[in-house]
């Protein structure tokens, strides 16, 4: 089973096919074939593929992960936050938590309330992003 990448080296963009072959791989550049083989522990990538495409986009729901009591809810409906703000404080397992914003935008929802047991990964409150036309 073959697999085609793309290799740059010294600026330039190779396509290269390769197959592997028992412990070393076959090699094909612009039509030219080549054997290559790979010393050491070749289960670890070298470098990890960028994903292409655009960066996928965030979610502005907050949640917890394990049940626990809201201590204080710091936002308001309809107040602007800005990522890394401050959201809630959230006591599980005995500790406090402070739950930032995952995104800016504005808090469109709460569903909790200080004093409150939550269950695990109900939505405690919801931020949409700024549409295009708000920035």
């Amino acid at each position: 089973m073959s697999e085609t990448r793309k290799v740059t080296i010294n600026g330039e963009t190779f396509e290269v096919k390769l197959e592997p072959e028992g412990n070393s791989w076959k090699a094909t550049v612009e039509g030219e074939t080549f054997n290559v083989e790979v010393e050491g522990d070749t289960s670890q990538p070298v470098a990890k593929p960028k994903r292409s495409g655009k960066k996928r986009k965030k979610s502005g729901t907050v949640s917890s992960s394990i049940p626990g009591k809201v201590i204080t809810v710091e936002v308001e409906i309809g107040q602007e936050v800005v990522e890394g703000d401050l959201v809630l404080i959230l006591e599980a397992m005995k500790m406090q938590n402070e739950v930032a914003a995952p995104i800016s935008g504005k808090v469109t929802e709460i569903n909790c309330k200080s004093g409150e047991n939550i269950e695990a990964n109900l939505p405690l409150v919801v931020i949409e992003p700024p549409t295009d036309s708000e920035n």
